[in-house]
């Protein structure tokens, strides 16, 4: 037998929590196909098959705590037709069991079949997405969110007393009228790195004096130039031009110019970096993630458009590593790819500042004497006061601001 163990975990991340398992045991398998998936603070780890062979026993369950190394499942080697893992499972011991319903041909995941016993599902009902039919969480949540009923108790089941209040008998009493309609919960456990966004935006807000000033950017020269070259630029590069390197790179140069927004407190002393690794906030659909991009002063503007792209894709499909997410000297997020116009963003600790960016929305701007049209964007900076002044935090903004509304100073840097 060949022990399926735990991958080796950063040096700074104790445990992990195990996830769905991919196949049942008695299942054959190929080489290097994903078995498991387990999820640390901030990044989710696949384990692959090592080789061929049938997944004969599984040993720790999904919603496992598991440490690095621990043997997860054991695996018999051997040839294995890559049609045989398309058939059935073989019969054998498994994890998936009959649904509480009590019928023979329903299949869930230990997920799944956990929210069917906890509300009561019927499991006959609801459609399987996973391989071979095999109802997973996902099928059992929707299910359930979609307004199923659990399923009527047993007859033995005890009744409440006569003297007993019920949520109608209740309102009554209080002169309210019963609430009408389906008012099911749901609960379920937070995952790693939702419990790890919480802590440290706590961790952010008790131990830094934060501090958010705000500004307001023309966008007409960048949504310019950007509208005359973006067609060359894809074509040359491969990407899309966006409006993000033109924040990246227009920061790089309010860096150097306020180094104290770059820095950081270490007890008693300001440690100052004299690079620019800035990150840039993603939404994933585990929870925000900050991949960093490296020695930004050193990337242009189809650099910055790949990785930020790249970091993208891979965010959405959980491969984003450890190390891209670790260090960093400032960061950025654009809330206005969501609609927002305005937020006061929380600074990512141990860093002094982040910039949130905005919804461009055109509002009348008395130009020369004239009022116009301009499509307008709202900038904010919150900051740690401990180590950055008031002065400093404003002058940085209005940086960043002439920068984007005259992008040939980007090219001067002046």
């Amino acid at each position: 037998m060949i022990e399926i163990k735990v991958p080796i975990l950063p040096e700074s991340v104790s445990d992990a929590l195990l996830l769905d398992w991919h196949k049942s045991a008695g299942e054959p398998v190929m080489r290097d196909e994903i078995l498991v998936e387990v999820e640390t603070d901030k990044v989710v780890l696949e384990v692959p098959a090592p080789e061929d062979g049938i997944l004969s026993e599984i040993v720790e369950q999904a919603g496992a705590t598991v440490n690095a190394e621990q043997v997860l499942a054991k695996l018999a080697p051997g040839s294995v037709e890559p049609e045989a893992t398309e058939s059935k499972a073989v019969e054998v011991p498994s994890p998936v069991q009959e649904s509480s319903a009590g019928t023979d041909d329903v299949r869930l995941s230990p997920a799944a079949r956990r929210i069917v016993d906890e509300q009561g599902l019927d499991a006959t009902r609801i459609a399987g997405t996973g391989k071979d039919g095999l109802i997973t969480k996902q099928d059992a949540l929707e299910y359930s969110s979609a307004g199923s009923k659990p399923v009527a108790s047993d007859p033995g089941t005890e009744k409440p007393s006569a003297g007993a209040s019920t949520p109608a008998s209740t309102s009554q009493a209080l002169n309210r009228p019963a609430p009408q309609g389906d008012r099911e919960e749901i609960r379920e456990p937070m995952s790693r790195l939702r419990q790890t966004i919480a802590n440290r935006l706590i961790q952010s807000q008790q131990g830094a004096a934060l501090l958010t000033t705000f500004n307001e950017v023309d966008m007409k020269a960048v949504m310019g130039l950007r509208s005359r070259y973006k067609d060359p630029f894809e074509k040359e590069h491969g990407i899309r031009l966006g409006f993000m390197s033109f924040f990246v790179r227009a920061s790089v140069v309010a860096l150097k110019r306020f180094p104290l927004v770059n820095a950081y407190i270490d007890g008693t002393d300001i440690v100052r970096h004299l690079y620019q690794d800035i990150g840039i906030a993603v939404a994933s659909p585990r929870g925000l993630v900050v991949p960093v991009l490296r020695n930004c002063e050193s990337m242009s503007n189809s650099d910055i458009e790949k990785q930020i792209n790249d970091f993208g894709v891979r965010a959405r499909d959980g491969k984003i590593t450890m190390d891209e997410l670790s260090g960093g000297t400032f960061t950025i997020t654009n809330g206005g790819v969501f609609g927002s116009l305005l937020s006061t963003p929380i600074v990512n600790p141990p860093q002094s500042a982040i910039l949130g960016m905005h919804k461009i929305q055109e509002r009348p701007m008395v130009i020369d004497g004239e009022v116009q049209a301009r499509p307008m964007m709202y900038l904010a900076l919150s900051y740690d006061h401990r180590i950055v002044d008031g002065k400093e935090a404003v002058q940085f903004l209005v940086t960043i601001k002439d920068m984007i509304e005259d992008p040939a100073r980007l090219l001067l840097d002046c």
